[in-house]
């Protein structure tokens, strides 16, 4: 089952004060991204945050799952209602994940 783009732009909101948040569809569901840097992804309808340390002090007792299979663990985000945990999750996890590579221009 795929993520409802209700349940992404839900989550995208909830998230406005982290910095600014957009979304990408990747491969059936959504990448989630905060100024730039992706740092989770929404699968079936399920918000999962990559795992950082500042993530860890922040949350230290956040069930680790994989998104989908063969997947590395990230954080699964059950409570996505609580805003302000939310926001202070990926505001400290954005800050420690490092800063988007350039993207490579196309030779002709």
């Amino acid at each position: 089952m795929a993520s409802r783009i209700e349940f992404v732009e839900f989550i995208a909101d909830q998230l406005k004060d982290a910095g600014d948040i957009t979304y990408r569809k990747m491969f059936g569901e959504y990448g989630i991204y905060c100024n730039g840097k992706i740092f989770g992804v929404i699968c079936e309808d399920m918000l999962y945050i990559k795992i950082t340390d500042a993530g860890r002090k922040i949350c230290p007792d956040l069930e680790e799952a994989p998104p989908y299979e063969g997947a590395k663990n990230y954080f699964l985000m059950e409570d996505v209602e609580n805003k302000e945990a939310l926001t202070n999750l990926v505001a400290a996890s954005c800050r420690e994940l490092p800063e988007p590579k350039p993207k490579k221009r196309k030779s002709k």
